[in-house]
């Protein structure tokens, strides 16, 4: 798990380079987005998000293509990758964020809860990082805004130019 870093640090972050933040949700249906939007000021840097929650959603909402879905499934690096691009782009946002996985109480395709995969998009790049966490359904979906949020973070920091540049 990366390091924690808030909200706040998030919403500072893509204020200094004035760049703007999507999101396309699944399993966290919102939770990301409402704690980005939780910081004064947020009004500046979240364009807004897409829940979707249903699988048919990631498709007709997000973008991501029908042949994806049916080929590597919700739970996927290549979905939760798709689903950012689709936030970047659908809301015309500088960065994309997806988050896609098992909140459980039980295995949804085979794939075990508690995998939780990250999608990160930007107009040059895009990425897509696996989690796995412990814990009730509530317990993964914190976790996987806040692997979110360090994730972000980390990517701003790398791939942005310094403010002013």
């Amino acid at each position: 798990m990366p390091a924690t870093v808030g909200p706040g640090t998030v919403v500072a972050l893509l204020k200094e380079r004035a760049q703007t933040v999507a999101t396309a949700e699944s399993l966290t249906a919102g939770l990301l987005a409402a704690t980005i939007a939780d910081v004064p000021g947020a009004s500046t840097v979240l364009r807004g998000g897409l829940i979707v929650y249903a699988t048919d959603l990631k498709a007709t909402l997000a973008g991501v293509p029908r042949e994806l879905l049916d080929r590597c499934g919700p739970v996927h690096p290549d979905t939760a990758r798709a689903l950012a691009v689709g936030a970047r782009e659908r809301c015309d946002a500088d960065w994309g964020v997806s988050l896609t996985g098992v909140a459980g109480p039980t295995v949804q395709d085979g794939v075990p809860v508690g995998t939780v995969y990250c999608g990160l998009a930007c107009r040059a790049y895009d990425v897509a990082v696996r989690f796995e966490f412990d814990g009730d359904r509530s317990a993964v979906r914190a976790a996987a805004v806040a692997g979110a949020l360090a994730e972000l973070a980390r990517a701003v920091r790398e791939l942005s130019p310094e403010p002013g540049r």
